[in-house]
Protein backbone atom coordinates (compact mmCIF):
# COMPACT_ATOMS: atom_id res chain seq x y z
CA UNK A 1 0.00 0.00 0.00
CA UNK A 2 1.35 3.35 -1.22
CA UNK A 3 0.56 6.98 -0.76
CA UNK A 4 2.47 10.14 -0.68
CA UNK A 5 4.01 9.82 3.20
CA UNK A 6 2.85 6.70 4.91
CA UNK A 7 1.10 8.31 7.43
CA UNK A 8 -2.47 8.78 6.52
CA UNK A 9 -3.68 6.92 3.50
CA UNK A 10 -1.36 3.74 3.20
CA UNK A 11 -1.03 2.78 6.59
CA UNK A 12 -5.09 3.10 7.24
CA UNK A 13 -5.12 0.76 3.97
CA UNK A 14 -2.28 -1.81 5.70
CA UNK A 15 -4.27 -1.88 8.80
CA UNK A 16 -7.75 -2.62 7.12
CA UNK A 17 -6.47 -4.91 4.74
CA UNK A 18 -4.53 -7.00 7.79
CA UNK A 19 -7.94 -7.29 9.70
CA UNK A 20 -10.07 -8.33 6.82
CA UNK A 21 -7.45 -10.83 5.11
CA UNK A 22 -7.05 -12.16 8.89
CA UNK A 23 -10.98 -12.43 8.86
CA UNK A 24 -11.24 -13.68 5.42
CA UNK A 25 -8.74 -16.23 6.43
CA UNK A 26 -5.76 -15.03 4.29
CA UNK A 27 -3.84 -13.97 6.73
CA UNK A 28 -1.32 -16.78 6.68
CA UNK A 29 -0.71 -16.76 2.72
CA UNK A 30 0.01 -12.73 2.23
CA UNK A 31 2.89 -10.64 3.73
CA UNK A 32 1.16 -6.90 3.91
CA UNK A 33 3.24 -3.48 4.28
CA UNK A 34 2.70 -0.17 3.80
CA UNK A 35 5.19 2.93 2.58
CA UNK A 36 5.39 6.54 1.22
CA UNK A 37 7.50 7.85 -1.97
CA UNK A 38 8.73 10.65 -0.14
CA UNK A 39 10.48 9.97 3.24
CA UNK A 40 9.95 12.95 5.23
CA UNK A 41 8.06 11.25 7.83
CA UNK A 42 10.11 8.10 8.63
CA UNK A 43 9.81 5.85 11.55
CA UNK A 44 6.97 8.27 12.44
CA UNK A 45 3.38 6.21 13.66
CA UNK A 46 0.46 7.33 11.38
CA UNK A 47 -1.27 10.43 11.78
CA UNK A 48 -3.21 10.39 14.95
CA UNK A 49 -6.26 11.63 13.09
CA UNK A 50 -5.91 8.30 11.15
CA UNK A 51 -5.16 6.11 14.53
CA UNK A 52 -8.36 7.25 15.74
CA UNK A 53 -10.83 7.01 13.01
CA UNK A 54 -9.49 3.20 12.19
CA UNK A 55 -9.83 2.20 16.03
CA UNK A 56 -13.21 3.47 15.74
CA UNK A 57 -14.03 0.87 13.29
CA UNK A 58 -11.83 -1.96 15.06
CA UNK A 59 -8.37 -1.20 12.89
CA UNK A 60 -5.01 -1.03 14.85
CA UNK A 61 -2.52 0.75 13.54
CA UNK A 62 0.23 -0.46 16.51
CA UNK A 63 3.55 -0.71 15.68
CA UNK A 64 3.49 1.16 11.82
CA UNK A 65 5.59 3.20 11.71
CA UNK A 66 6.67 5.41 7.64
CA UNK A 67 8.67 4.13 5.45
CA UNK A 68 10.03 5.56 1.96
CA UNK A 69 8.75 2.95 -1.22
CA UNK A 70 12.51 0.85 -2.10
CA UNK A 71 13.25 -0.59 -5.23
CA UNK A 72 13.54 -3.59 -3.73
CA UNK A 73 9.55 -3.29 -2.73
CA UNK A 74 8.71 -3.41 -6.50
CA UNK A 75 10.26 -7.23 -6.97
CA UNK A 76 9.21 -8.27 -3.99
CA UNK A 77 5.79 -7.71 -3.41
CA UNK A 78 2.89 -9.66 -5.85
CA UNK A 79 0.96 -6.17 -5.32
CA UNK A 80 1.89 -2.64 -5.24
CA UNK A 81 -1.45 -0.28 -4.72
CA UNK A 82 -1.25 3.03 -4.68
CA UNK A 83 -3.57 5.48 -3.40
CA UNK A 84 -3.62 8.53 -6.14
CA UNK A 85 -2.58 9.21 -9.88
CA UNK A 86 0.12 11.49 -8.29
CA UNK A 87 1.92 8.81 -6.39
CA UNK A 88 1.11 5.82 -8.84
CA UNK A 89 3.16 8.20 -11.68
CA UNK A 90 6.15 8.29 -9.14
CA UNK A 91 5.84 4.20 -8.46
CA UNK A 92 6.07 4.01 -12.00
CA UNK A 93 8.82 5.80 -12.79
CA UNK A 94 10.87 3.84 -10.09
CA UNK A 95 9.97 0.83 -12.04
CA UNK A 96 13.04 -0.46 -14.27
CA UNK A 97 11.18 -3.32 -15.46
CA UNK A 98 7.76 -4.60 -17.08
CA UNK A 99 6.83 -7.03 -14.65
CA UNK A 100 7.56 -4.31 -11.57
CA UNK A 101 5.40 -2.20 -14.04
CA UNK A 102 2.51 -4.91 -14.11
CA UNK A 103 1.97 -5.04 -10.15
CA UNK A 104 1.20 -1.14 -9.86
CA UNK A 105 -2.12 -0.60 -9.74
CA UNK A 106 -4.51 2.12 -8.29
CA UNK A 107 -5.53 0.62 -5.10
CA UNK A 108 -9.58 1.37 -5.90
CA UNK A 109 -9.30 -0.61 -9.66
CA UNK A 110 -10.38 -3.08 -6.82
CA UNK A 111 -13.82 -1.28 -6.28
CA UNK A 112 -14.77 -0.15 -9.67
CA UNK A 113 -18.39 -0.09 -8.40
CA UNK A 114 -17.37 3.05 -6.29
CA UNK A 115 -17.07 5.36 -9.87
CA UNK A 116 -13.75 7.09 -7.92
CA UNK A 117 -10.28 6.06 -8.72
CA UNK A 118 -8.16 7.54 -5.89
CA UNK A 119 -8.71 7.53 -2.25
CA UNK A 120 -7.45 11.24 -1.29
CA UNK A 121 -5.34 12.63 1.21
CA UNK A 122 -7.18 13.85 4.26
CA UNK A 123 -4.18 15.66 6.06
CA UNK A 124 -5.50 18.95 5.69
CA UNK A 125 -9.04 18.26 6.01
CA UNK A 126 -11.11 17.41 8.97
CA UNK A 127 -12.89 14.23 10.68
CA UNK A 128 -14.71 13.40 7.69
CA UNK A 129 -12.02 13.08 5.34
CA UNK A 130 -10.69 10.10 7.85
CA UNK A 131 -13.99 8.68 7.45
CA UNK A 132 -14.26 8.92 3.80
CA UNK A 133 -10.66 7.76 3.23
CA UNK A 134 -11.61 4.66 5.34
CA UNK A 135 -14.71 3.93 3.21
CA UNK A 136 -13.05 4.09 0.40
CA UNK A 137 -10.30 1.57 1.13
CA UNK A 138 -12.17 -1.02 2.43
CA UNK A 139 -14.39 -1.02 -0.42
CA UNK A 140 -10.76 -1.47 -2.11
CA UNK A 141 -9.62 -4.01 0.26
CA UNK A 142 -12.53 -5.96 0.01
CA UNK A 143 -12.25 -6.20 -4.10
CA UNK A 144 -8.59 -7.11 -3.95
CA UNK A 145 -9.17 -9.73 -1.35
CA UNK A 146 -11.87 -11.33 -3.84
CA UNK A 147 -9.50 -11.04 -6.68
CA UNK A 148 -6.53 -12.55 -4.39
CA UNK A 149 -9.15 -15.65 -3.77
CA UNK A 150 -9.93 -15.94 -7.55
CA UNK A 151 -6.19 -15.51 -9.19
CA UNK A 152 -4.69 -17.56 -6.40
CA UNK A 153 -7.46 -20.38 -5.17
CA UNK A 154 -7.59 -19.54 -2.19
Amino acid sequence: MVCMGNICRSPTAEAVFMHRAARAGLAPYLEIDSCGTHAGHSGEPPDRRSQQAAAQRGYSMEGLRARRLEVEDLDYFDYILVMDEDNLQRVLSRCSRPEQKAKVRLLLDFAPELGEREVPDPYYGGRSGFDRVLNLIEAGTDGLIAVIRERHGL
